[in-house]
C-alpha cells in the first residue's frame, strides 16, 4: 500500500487550559490515536506535522513551550517523521512532499486541527500535489469563528469545512468507517 496518515498540529495548546483551546479536541484525539494506532499494526508510514509559531506577535505554539509539543495521545515514535511547519500549508516551506515521494506514497488519511485552517490548507495541497485524499472528520477539531459580528458555532464551522473538503478535495469519512474498510 501506497498510503500515509497525517496527524496535523495535535498539540497541547488546543486542549483543556492551553492558549488556544478548540471545541471537543478530546474527542478528535482519541480518533486519532485509533487511526495511529491501526497505521503502527500495518506498519504503514506515519507523519506527525508539529506546528512551531515563527510570527513575533504569536500567542501559541511557541517553540520551546508544553503547549506546542505534540499532544500524549498521539506521541511519535522514534521510526515516525515529524515535520515542523510555520504556516497552515504542511507542504509549505517543509520537506513534506520530498518524504512523501521518497516512500512512493500516493493516497493519504489526513487527521487534526484545526479543520477550518491546517487540515483544509494541507489537503488541498496534498490534492493539488497529485494525492488522494481521505479526510477523517471525527479526528479533527475547529473552534467558533466570527465574522462581520457573527459568531459560527464550531459544529457549523466544521460541517461546513468537512463538507467543502469531501468530492474534488477529499473524501470525508469517519474514524468508524475508515477502520472498518
Amino acid at each position: 500500500m501506497n498510503t500515509a496518515l497525517i496527524i496535523i498540529d495535535i498539540q497541547n495548546d488546543y486542549f483543556q487550559n492551553g492558549k488556544a483551546e478548540l471545541s471537543h479536541p478530546d474527542k478528535a484525539s482519541a480518533n486519532a490515536r485509533l487511526l495511529l494506532e491501526h497505521f503502527r499494526r500495518k506498519n504503514l508510514p506515519v507523519v506527525h506535522i508539529q506546528h512551531i509559531a515563527s510570527r513575533p506577535e504569536a500567542t501559541f505554539f511557541i517553540s520551546g513551550s508544553p503547549g506546542a509539543e505534540i499532544h500524549h495521545d498521539v506521541q511519535p515514535t522514534d521510526q515516525e517523521q515529524i515535520i515542523i511547519k510555520h504556516y497552515p500549508n504542511s507542504f509549505r516551506d517543509t520537506h513534506l512532499l520530498e518524504y512523501l515521494k521518497s516512500k512512493n506514497i500516493t493516497d493519504l488519511v489526513i487527521c487534526g486541527m484545526q479543520t477550518h485552517m491546517c487540515v483544509d490548507a494541507t489537503t488541498r495541497a496534498a490534492k493539488d500535489f497529485g494525492f488522494n485524499c481521505i479526510v477523517i472528520g471525527d479526528a479533527c477539531a475547529t473552534k467558533d469563528l466570527a465574522v462581520n459580528g457573527a459568531t459560527v458555532k464550531a459544529a457549523d464551522v466544521q460541517t461546513a469545512f468537512l463538507s467543502a473538503l469531501n468530492y474534488f478535495y477529499s473524501t470525508v469519512m469517519t474514524t468508524e468507517e475508515y477502520l472498518k474498510q
